[in-house]
């Protein structure tokens, strides 16, 4: 399968994700979680560590500041209200199925073929003057200096950023991988987002 597909693919899943009525998402997140385990254990556990503040702020945002029922009724003024902790469980279960989606795409779609994929999706953005070919490169400039660099894995981890690069920077010679998209990957995509579409509009 063209890499460009699965993209397309990961994309409508993870865009499915955020239309989903309740009662659907608590399967899909457990669904999501079971398979970034199986699959992706160890970077889906770094990528959910570094949300971990984000998913904090959005429990207490939504548990705390949104009207209606004490949850506690014995402390109403301190405890978060009902409607608010339901709020706060959609939205983090949506942002955790989401990182475990993107745990599963980078574990199981090699670095050179997800640039191939973003650069054949980013081709039509040469009708604005935007090169597909620098855009891919660049991203895969960064996500290799990101995965290579040591900063960011010990203590304080979050100041090594902040220090000024001293070691110098081995040239290396960098190919991008085309994959050819045939007329049986563009009449998937074209149904998939269809598909999604009318779900939205519906």
């Amino acid at each position: 399968m063209h890499s460009g597909l699965i993209l397309l693919l990961w994309l409508a899943a993870v865009a499915s994700i955020q239309l989903l009525p309740p009662a659907a998402l608590a399967p899909s997140v457990a669904l999501c979680v079971a398979l970034a385990a199986t699959l992706a254990r160890t970077r889906a556990i770094r990528l959910l560590r570094r949300v971990r503040v984000l998913l904090l702020a959005i429990v207490v945002l939504f548990a705390w500041f949104t009207p209606g029922e004490a949850l506690l009724a014995d402390w109403p003024r301190l405890g978060p209200s009902r409607e608010g902790s339901v709020l706060a469980a959609l939205h983090a279960g949506r942002l955790i199925a989401v990182v475990c989606a993107v745990a599963l795409l980078l574990e199981r779609l090699p670095l050179t073929r997800l640039v191939s994929g973003l650069h054949t999706l980013s081709r039509p953005l040469g009708l604005v003057g935007v090169a597909s070919e620098r855009l891919a490169l660049r991203l895969l400039l960064v996500l290799r200096y990101v995965e290579a660099s040591p900063r960011g894995t010990g203590p304080g981890h979050w100041k090594h950023w902040l220090e000024d690069e001293v070691e110098p920077v081995e040239v290396q010679s960098i190919e991008l991988e085309r994959e050819r998209f045939g007329w049986i990957d563009a009449a998937l995509a074209a149904a998939v987002f269809s598909a999604l579409l009318w779900w939205s509009l519906g």
